[in-house]
């Protein structure tokens, strides 16, 4: 009984670190963290649900965070060899190799991200999972970032976006990507909707 109720204290406890922990870096670092908060699982489920599961390439995902989009893509059926996850923050890096035991974890810059994912062949991603606070950036950064991850992708592939803002983080009349976007999932707090960037064939 004492063992279950200790069990249960802990499994409470843990529900909050993430959030302290997030909350502390958004603090210490505004524009690389983005948001006070991590993303919730609604959205992260939303963001993972756009990963072709059916190819046996690998998938990128750039900014994880306390590792809640992580776990989506975990979930949806990524297997961890698959999976590289881009950090920029090394709190951040050592706690998701605590958390994920066995996945490939990598500190760097995501607008920098070339020098950091040499292992990764040009054309081979099946898809870019990004929670990165891309309208902290100006345009120029966020477009160059996007270009460096199309680099790595099979043609047709998605860069798969999460925005708060009512207008698409990167510019639409770019000829460098087509797009889509979902509609607002208010069960996120704050609200935020998901933006797809597809490669070209």
């Amino acid at each position: 009984m004492f063992h279950e109720t200790r069990a249960r204290a802990e499994n409470a406890l843990s529900k909050f670190r993430e959030p302290s922990r997030f909350l502390r870096a958004w603090v210490d670092s505004p524009l690389t963290t983005g948001a006070l908060a991590p993303s919730g699982p609604v959205l992260a489920q939303r963001m993972a649900e756009f990963i072709p599961i059916q190819s046996n390439n690998p998938v990128l995902e750039l900014g994880p965070g306390t590792g809640p989009v992580t776990k989506a893509i975990l979930d949806e059926g990524v297997s961890k060899d698959r999976l590289t996850c881009l950090e920029y923050r090394d709190d951040f890096c050592e706690h998701l190799s605590e958390k994920f035991e066995g996945l490939r974890v990598v500190q760097g810059d995501a607008y920098n991200m070339r020098p950091s994912l040499k292992h990764i062949a040009p054309n081979t991603l099946c898809a870019v999972v990004s929670s990165l606070p891309l309208v902290s950036r100006p345009m120029k950064y966020r477009m160059q970032c996007i270009k460096d991850a199309f680099a790595l992708m099979r043609p047709g592939a998605p860069f798969i976006q999460f925005s708060y803002s009512l207008v698409s983080p990167v510019t639409l009349k770019s000829t460098m990507f087509s797009w889509s976007k979902t509609g607002w999932i208010i069960k996120n707090i704050p609200p935020a909707r998901v933006w797809i960037y597809r490669k070209p064939f």
